[in-house]
Protein backbone atom coordinates (compact mmCIF):
# COMPACT_ATOMS: atom_id res chain seq x y z
CA UNK A 1 0.00 0.00 0.00
CA UNK A 2 2.87 2.20 1.10
CA UNK A 3 4.74 1.42 -1.93
CA UNK A 4 1.83 2.23 -4.84
CA UNK A 5 1.52 6.21 -2.89
CA UNK A 6 4.30 7.82 -4.99
CA UNK A 7 2.82 6.11 -8.25
CA UNK A 8 -0.41 6.92 -8.00
CA UNK A 9 0.45 10.85 -6.86
CA UNK A 10 2.64 11.10 -10.02
CA UNK A 11 -0.40 9.64 -12.04
CA UNK A 12 -2.46 12.03 -10.59
CA UNK A 13 -0.12 15.17 -11.53
CA UNK A 14 0.41 13.71 -14.93
CA UNK A 15 -3.04 13.40 -15.66
CA UNK A 16 -3.52 17.42 -14.90
CA UNK A 17 -1.00 18.15 -17.13
CA UNK A 18 -3.29 18.27 -20.24
CA UNK A 19 -5.97 20.44 -19.11
CA UNK A 20 -3.84 22.91 -17.91
CA UNK A 21 -2.88 24.28 -21.28
CA UNK A 22 -7.14 25.07 -21.34
CA UNK A 23 -7.71 26.28 -18.16
CA UNK A 24 -4.98 29.26 -19.23
CA UNK A 25 -5.69 30.06 -22.46
CA UNK A 26 -8.25 32.27 -21.36
CA UNK A 27 -5.06 34.39 -19.40
CA UNK A 28 -3.17 34.18 -22.48
CA UNK A 29 -5.69 35.76 -24.21
CA UNK A 30 -6.01 38.18 -21.82
CA UNK A 31 -2.30 39.26 -21.64
CA UNK A 32 -2.14 39.15 -25.58
CA UNK A 33 -4.99 41.48 -26.67
CA UNK A 34 -4.52 43.78 -24.04
CA UNK A 35 -0.95 44.03 -23.15
CA UNK A 36 1.56 42.31 -25.84
CA UNK A 37 -0.23 44.04 -29.07
CA UNK A 38 -0.62 47.00 -27.58
CA UNK A 39 3.15 46.92 -26.46
CA UNK A 40 4.06 46.00 -29.96
CA UNK A 41 1.30 48.80 -31.91
CA UNK A 42 3.03 51.28 -29.76
CA UNK A 43 6.56 50.23 -30.68
CA UNK A 44 5.94 50.18 -34.29
CA UNK A 45 4.01 53.34 -34.19
CA UNK A 46 7.24 54.89 -32.65
CA UNK A 47 9.08 54.05 -35.65
CA UNK A 48 6.57 55.87 -38.27
CA UNK A 49 6.66 59.30 -39.68
CA UNK A 50 4.14 61.93 -38.50
CA UNK A 51 1.63 62.94 -40.88
CA UNK A 52 1.05 66.52 -41.28
CA UNK A 53 -2.74 66.97 -40.52
CA UNK A 54 -2.15 64.22 -38.00
CA UNK A 55 -2.02 60.51 -37.72
CA UNK A 56 0.99 58.56 -39.24
CA UNK A 57 2.91 57.50 -42.79
CA UNK A 58 4.38 54.53 -43.24
CA UNK A 59 7.50 55.51 -43.84
CA UNK A 60 9.84 53.89 -40.71
CA UNK A 61 12.26 56.80 -39.59
CA UNK A 62 14.19 57.05 -36.25
CA UNK A 63 13.11 60.69 -35.87
CA UNK A 64 10.56 60.38 -33.13
CA UNK A 65 13.48 59.47 -31.00
CA UNK A 66 15.96 61.77 -32.41
CA UNK A 67 13.51 65.10 -31.69
CA UNK A 68 13.13 63.74 -27.78
CA UNK A 69 17.08 63.22 -27.40
CA UNK A 70 18.54 65.71 -30.15
CA UNK A 71 17.60 69.38 -31.58
CA UNK A 72 18.53 70.31 -34.68
CA UNK A 73 17.62 73.76 -34.59
CA UNK A 74 13.93 75.32 -36.09
CA UNK A 75 14.81 74.08 -39.71
CA UNK A 76 16.52 70.67 -38.76
CA UNK A 77 19.76 72.16 -40.45
CA UNK A 78 21.76 72.82 -37.43
CA UNK A 79 23.63 70.37 -35.97
CA UNK A 80 22.37 68.63 -33.65
CA UNK A 81 22.77 69.15 -29.61
CA UNK A 82 21.24 67.58 -26.88
CA UNK A 83 17.24 68.28 -26.45
CA UNK A 84 17.03 69.31 -22.77
CA UNK A 85 13.40 70.15 -22.84
CA UNK A 86 11.84 66.75 -22.76
CA UNK A 87 14.88 65.16 -20.25
CA UNK A 88 14.31 67.26 -18.21
CA UNK A 89 10.58 66.65 -18.23
CA UNK A 90 11.63 63.01 -17.99
CA UNK A 91 13.75 63.93 -14.81
CA UNK A 92 10.68 66.21 -13.09
CA UNK A 93 8.68 62.82 -13.39
CA UNK A 94 11.25 60.97 -12.10
CA UNK A 95 11.83 62.70 -8.78
CA UNK A 96 7.91 63.21 -8.38
CA UNK A 97 7.38 59.83 -8.61
CA UNK A 98 10.14 58.90 -6.04
CA UNK A 99 9.11 61.56 -3.80
CA UNK A 100 5.60 60.38 -4.23
CA UNK A 101 7.04 57.00 -3.06
CA UNK A 102 8.63 58.27 -0.12
CA UNK A 103 5.56 60.52 1.47
CA UNK A 104 3.18 56.97 0.76
CA UNK A 105 5.86 55.03 2.41
CA UNK A 106 5.89 57.59 5.55
CA UNK A 107 2.50 57.94 5.92
CA UNK A 108 1.97 54.43 4.40
CA UNK A 109 3.74 52.26 6.92
CA UNK A 110 2.24 53.49 10.26
CA UNK A 111 -1.31 53.37 8.79
CA UNK A 112 -0.73 49.68 7.72
CA UNK A 113 0.74 48.70 10.98
CA UNK A 114 -2.29 50.73 13.03
CA UNK A 115 -4.51 48.54 10.95
CA UNK A 116 -2.94 45.22 11.18
CA UNK A 117 -2.35 45.59 14.99
CA UNK A 118 -6.49 46.08 15.83
CA UNK A 119 -8.61 43.39 17.06
CA UNK A 120 -9.64 41.23 13.71
CA UNK A 121 -13.14 42.06 13.64
CA UNK A 122 -12.30 45.86 13.21
CA UNK A 123 -9.59 45.64 10.86
CA UNK A 124 -12.24 45.29 7.96
CA UNK A 125 -13.94 49.09 9.14
CA UNK A 126 -10.49 50.38 8.47
CA UNK A 127 -9.85 48.76 5.15
CA UNK A 128 -13.32 50.23 4.05
CA UNK A 129 -11.75 53.34 4.83
CA UNK A 130 -8.72 53.01 3.30
CA UNK A 131 -10.29 51.84 0.31
CA UNK A 132 -13.86 53.74 -0.22
CA UNK A 133 -12.09 56.45 -2.09
CA UNK A 134 -11.37 53.66 -4.87
CA UNK A 135 -14.97 53.76 -5.42
CA UNK A 136 -15.34 57.17 -6.83
CA UNK A 137 -13.46 57.84 -10.77
CA UNK A 138 -10.01 59.32 -10.16
CA UNK A 139 -10.95 62.24 -12.39
CA UNK A 140 -13.72 63.16 -10.23
CA UNK A 141 -11.33 62.73 -7.06
CA UNK A 142 -8.48 64.99 -8.42
CA UNK A 143 -10.78 67.61 -9.37
CA UNK A 144 -12.34 67.49 -5.93
CA UNK A 145 -8.84 67.97 -4.76
CA UNK A 146 -8.51 71.26 -7.10
CA UNK A 147 -11.38 72.59 -5.31
CA UNK A 148 -10.46 71.83 -1.98
CA UNK A 149 -6.98 73.70 -2.15
CA UNK A 150 -7.91 76.47 -4.68
CA UNK A 151 -7.37 79.98 -3.68
CA UNK A 152 -11.17 80.57 -2.56
CA UNK A 153 -11.39 76.87 -1.41
CA UNK A 154 -13.14 75.24 1.25
CA UNK A 155 -8.92 74.78 2.65
CA UNK A 156 -7.62 78.86 2.52
CA UNK A 157 -11.13 79.85 3.95
CA UNK A 158 -10.74 77.61 6.98
CA UNK A 159 -6.98 79.09 7.68
CA UNK A 160 -8.11 82.36 6.93
CA UNK A 161 -11.19 82.17 9.18
CA UNK A 162 -9.26 81.27 12.19
CA UNK A 163 -6.41 83.44 11.78
CA UNK A 164 -3.27 81.56 10.29
CA UNK A 165 -3.10 82.99 7.33
CA UNK A 166 -4.06 86.58 5.73
CA UNK A 167 -4.62 85.62 2.88
CA UNK A 168 -4.83 82.23 0.25
CA UNK A 169 -2.28 80.43 0.08
CA UNK A 170 -1.16 79.78 -3.95
CA UNK A 171 -1.24 75.20 -3.87
CA UNK A 172 -3.09 75.53 -7.40
CA UNK A 173 -0.07 74.84 -9.98
CA UNK A 174 2.79 73.77 -8.20
CA UNK A 175 4.82 70.78 -7.39
CA UNK A 176 3.59 70.42 -3.97
CA UNK A 177 -0.44 70.49 -5.53
CA UNK A 178 0.84 67.59 -7.95
CA UNK A 179 2.10 65.65 -4.62
CA UNK A 180 -0.61 66.29 -2.89
CA UNK A 181 -2.74 64.94 -5.86
CA UNK A 182 0.04 61.90 -6.27
CA UNK A 183 -0.14 61.17 -2.64
CA UNK A 184 -3.76 60.76 -2.70
CA UNK A 185 -4.19 59.11 -5.43
CA UNK A 186 -1.79 55.95 -4.74
CA UNK A 187 -1.59 55.84 -0.85
CA UNK A 188 -3.93 52.96 -0.55
CA UNK A 189 -1.33 51.21 -3.43
CA UNK A 190 1.13 51.60 -0.77
CA UNK A 191 -0.71 50.34 2.67
CA UNK A 192 -2.47 47.26 1.44
CA UNK A 193 0.41 45.44 0.70
CA UNK A 194 2.15 46.45 3.76
CA UNK A 195 -1.07 45.43 5.64
CA UNK A 196 -0.97 42.11 4.06
CA UNK A 197 3.25 41.54 5.42
CA UNK A 198 2.29 42.98 9.07
CA UNK A 199 -0.46 40.74 9.42
CA UNK A 200 1.52 38.00 8.71
CA UNK A 201 4.27 39.22 11.09
CA UNK A 202 5.10 37.26 14.09
CA UNK A 203 4.55 39.64 17.15
CA UNK A 204 6.51 37.01 19.73
CA UNK A 205 9.45 38.15 18.02
CA UNK A 206 9.00 41.63 19.09
CA UNK A 207 8.21 40.22 22.48
CA UNK A 208 11.55 38.22 21.98
CA UNK A 209 13.76 41.23 21.32
CA UNK A 210 12.00 43.15 24.30
CA UNK A 211 12.82 40.53 26.44
CA UNK A 212 16.91 40.77 25.84
CA UNK A 213 16.33 44.78 26.05
CA UNK A 214 16.72 45.62 22.59
CA UNK A 215 14.84 49.21 21.92
CA UNK A 216 11.69 49.53 19.70
CA UNK A 217 14.16 51.39 17.04
CA UNK A 218 16.56 48.60 17.37
CA UNK A 219 13.48 46.06 16.82
CA UNK A 220 12.05 48.16 13.89
CA UNK A 221 15.59 48.03 12.05
CA UNK A 222 16.61 44.72 12.78
CA UNK A 223 13.83 42.56 13.21
CA UNK A 224 10.31 44.29 11.73
CA UNK A 225 11.74 45.87 8.56
CA UNK A 226 13.48 43.01 7.14
CA UNK A 227 10.72 40.56 7.54
CA UNK A 228 8.31 42.79 5.95
CA UNK A 229 10.51 43.94 3.54
CA UNK A 230 8.57 42.50 0.51
CA UNK A 231 5.32 44.13 1.26
CA UNK A 232 7.22 47.50 1.44
CA UNK A 233 9.12 46.53 -1.62
CA UNK A 234 5.99 45.87 -3.64
CA UNK A 235 3.88 48.90 -2.32
CA UNK A 236 7.28 51.24 -3.58
CA UNK A 237 6.64 50.08 -6.65
CA UNK A 238 2.71 50.13 -6.63
CA UNK A 239 3.34 53.61 -6.20
CA UNK A 240 6.54 54.22 -8.28
CA UNK A 241 5.38 53.01 -11.86
CA UNK A 242 1.88 55.04 -12.01
CA UNK A 243 2.91 58.04 -10.17
CA UNK A 244 5.94 58.12 -12.76
CA UNK A 245 3.49 57.81 -15.81
CA UNK A 246 0.71 59.92 -14.28
CA UNK A 247 -1.46 63.06 -16.09
CA UNK A 248 -4.67 63.46 -14.16
CA UNK A 249 -2.53 65.31 -11.12
CA UNK A 250 -0.04 67.39 -13.27
CA UNK A 251 -2.70 68.46 -15.75
CA UNK A 252 -5.57 69.54 -13.44
CA UNK A 253 -3.45 70.59 -10.54
CA UNK A 254 0.00 71.33 -11.68
CA UNK A 255 0.60 74.22 -14.52
CA UNK A 256 3.55 74.37 -17.01
CA UNK A 257 6.57 74.27 -14.94
CA UNK A 258 5.09 70.76 -13.25
CA UNK A 259 4.76 69.07 -16.82
CA UNK A 260 5.54 65.87 -16.61
CA UNK A 261 5.91 62.97 -19.14
CA UNK A 262 2.55 61.47 -18.82
CA UNK A 263 0.93 64.89 -19.98
CA UNK A 264 3.32 65.10 -22.27
CA UNK A 265 2.35 61.44 -24.42
CA UNK A 266 -1.14 62.50 -23.68
CA UNK A 267 -0.85 65.78 -25.44
CA UNK A 268 0.56 64.17 -28.30
CA UNK A 269 -2.41 61.94 -29.16
CA UNK A 270 -5.12 65.12 -28.41
CA UNK A 271 -6.24 66.49 -31.80
CA UNK A 272 -5.04 66.30 -35.29
CA UNK A 273 -1.96 68.90 -34.01
CA UNK A 274 -0.91 65.83 -32.07
CA UNK A 275 2.16 63.85 -32.94
CA UNK A 276 1.57 60.26 -32.69
CA UNK A 277 5.16 58.52 -33.33
CA UNK A 278 7.03 60.58 -30.98
CA UNK A 279 3.84 60.14 -28.29
CA UNK A 280 4.86 56.70 -29.11
CA UNK A 281 8.52 57.03 -28.75
CA UNK A 282 7.93 58.51 -25.56
CA UNK A 283 6.25 55.90 -23.90
CA UNK A 284 8.51 53.58 -25.15
CA UNK A 285 11.03 55.31 -22.98
CA UNK A 286 8.95 55.36 -20.19
CA UNK A 287 8.35 51.38 -20.46
CA UNK A 288 12.12 50.86 -20.83
CA UNK A 289 12.92 52.70 -17.83
CA UNK A 290 10.39 51.29 -15.61
CA UNK A 291 11.33 47.76 -16.94
CA UNK A 292 15.09 48.24 -16.26
CA UNK A 293 13.69 49.88 -12.40
CA UNK A 294 11.71 46.28 -12.09
CA UNK A 295 14.65 43.82 -13.15
CA UNK A 296 17.22 46.09 -11.80
CA UNK A 297 14.93 44.69 -8.30
CA UNK A 298 14.15 41.38 -9.86
CA UNK A 299 18.49 40.42 -10.14
CA UNK A 300 19.06 42.51 -7.04
CA UNK A 301 16.02 39.92 -4.89
CA UNK A 302 17.66 36.95 -7.15
CA UNK A 303 21.36 37.81 -5.55
CA UNK A 304 19.84 38.34 -1.97
CA UNK A 305 18.09 34.87 -2.04
CA UNK A 306 21.13 32.67 -3.07
CA UNK A 307 22.86 34.02 -0.50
Amino acid sequence: MAGTAPKAGKEGGTGYRGIVGPLLLPTWVMVGVFMVIPVLLMAVYSFLTKEFRGGVIWDFTLAAYDQFFLSRGLFGDEPPRIEWTYISIFWRSIWQAALATLVCLIVGFPTAWFIATRPARSRAVWLFLITVPYWVNLLIRTVSLKFLIRDNGPLNESLMSIGLIDGPLPLVNTNLAVQLGLFYSYLPFMVLPIYAAVERYNFALSEAAADLYASRWVTLWEIVLPIVKPGIIAGCILVFVPSLGAFLAPDLLGGAKTFMIGSLIDEQFRGSQGNWPFGAAAAMILMTLVMIVLLAYARAQAKSEAR
